[in-house]
């Protein structure tokens, strides 16, 4: 058996130390995405603060608690049955976490702090202590990991043994070069993780410059094949997936993509 679930990338319009306009366009993004039927909705890594902070003390300003109240306005946004990812700078005591929370409209399910940071994120955030997360959620077995994260394949091929049937990804990819043609490096090696590991990837990133960084653009969702779904229009790539029944990693008729592991060679 196999099921369908509609869902959505968003790119809002996140501009970096606007923490309460940049809720306000997270929650009107949320709202479009749900009105389109997604039941999975992603906002890019740090969207409720921007990205290229001075230094930790503007981070420090425009950081959330998980306990704040002002979630409230994404999730009221929300249906009853749809689930939204979004990037959030976390305060927690002194320490600051470049941090994804997985939210419902009454619930908060979890979050997860990103665990390897990128550049000068060193001199932001600690670390978080795990490679990805997986959380159970109303639209199935959900995984979560930021940005660099992914660039290391046991990131995602973890967050697959764990069970995941969909991986989201809140990303700021600052543009790189390369070849006249070529999709992002980064893209190219999300859709491999995803056709090796059978698992759909739904990417959220930003768009524009902010202080001099320029944006890829790469937000994309990638289905359990590892082909592109969808790509943004308006600020948001919408697509609905097929997804196989929860482990079924067969290869018909004679593999299977996690049977035929050799862990043992490796």
């Amino acid at each position: 058996m196999s099921r369908s679930i509609r869902v959505a990338a968003c790119s809002p319009d996140v501009r970096v130390g606007e923490l309460s306009s940049n809720l306000e366009r997270i929650r009107d993004a949320v709202s479009a995405a749900a009105s389109a039927g997604a039941r999975l909705i992603v906002l890019p890594e740090l969207a409720t603060s921007g990205y290229v902070f001075r230094d930790q003390d503007e981070a420090r300003a425009v950081a959330m608690t998980r306990g704040d109240e002002r979630w409230s306005m994404i999730q009221d946004a929300l249906p009853a049955d749809a689930v939204a990812v979004v990037g959030y700078c976390e305060r927690d005591g002194s320490d600051l976490f470049n941090t994804a929370a997985v939210l419902t409209r009454t619930t908060r399910i979890g979050d997860y702090r990103k665990s390897h940071l990128w550049g000068a994120e060193r001199s932001i955030f600690q670390s978080g202590d795990s490679a990805g997360a997986v959380f159970d959620t109303a639209v199935g077995r959900l995984g979560v990991a930021i940005c660099y994260d992914n660039e290391f394949p046991e990131v995602p091929r973890k967050i697959a043994l764990a069970g995941a049937e969909l991986l989201a990804l809140p990303v700021n990819w600052p543009a790189v070069p390369r070849p006249e043609g070529e999709r992002p490096p980064e893209t190219i090696q999300a859709m491999a993780a995803a056709r090796s590991s059978r698992l759909a990837t739904v990417i959220a990133d930003r768009s524009g410059t902010e202080r001099g960084v320029e944006w890829t653009e790469g937000t994309t969702i990638i289905d359990e094949d590892g082909w592109i779904a969808a790509e943004p229009a308006d600020g948001a790539a919408i697509a609905t997936l097929t997804l196989r029944d929860m482990g079924d990693k067969s290869l018909p008729p004679h593999n299977d993509l996690f049977v035929d592991r050799r862990p043992d060679l490796y």
